[in-house]
């Protein structure tokens, strides 16, 4: 059994870092640009807080970074690290969603 240090250093993270990682995935965003993409992605709208909470921490762990300021915003992009994040939960996430559906589809 993994421990919680084990989780937290294989680059495991919440689903608002996961959906940050995702919108930026597309391409360079500030905050307000992720907040649209990741309502339209998922028909939720992450609250300011939980945005900055979550970029401050994928900040943190260097799988995102921040870009020069234009007119006021602060625009972000995945680093080579979050790319890497990025696709490790991905496949993670479909292996999953794979398993689920062959079991319901079992029943």
């Amino acid at each position: 059994m993994r421990s919680i240090h084990d989780v937290v250093g294989s680059g495991s993270f919440s689903d608002p870092q996961y959906l940050v990682l995702a919108s930026l995935a597309a391409g360079p965003k500030h905050g307000h640009a992720m907040l649209d993409d990741i309502e339209q992605m998922t028909g939720t709208r992450l609250g300011p807080g939980t945005l900055y909470g979550a970029i401050g921490r994928l900040e943190g762990q260097a799988l995102i970074e921040r870009l020069p300021e234009e007119e006021r915003r602060k625009p972000y992009k995945l680093t080579d690290a979050g790319v890497s994040a990025f696709a490790a939960k991905t496949a993670t996430l479909e292996r999953i969603v794979a398993t689920a559906a062959s079991r319901a589809l079992a029943r």
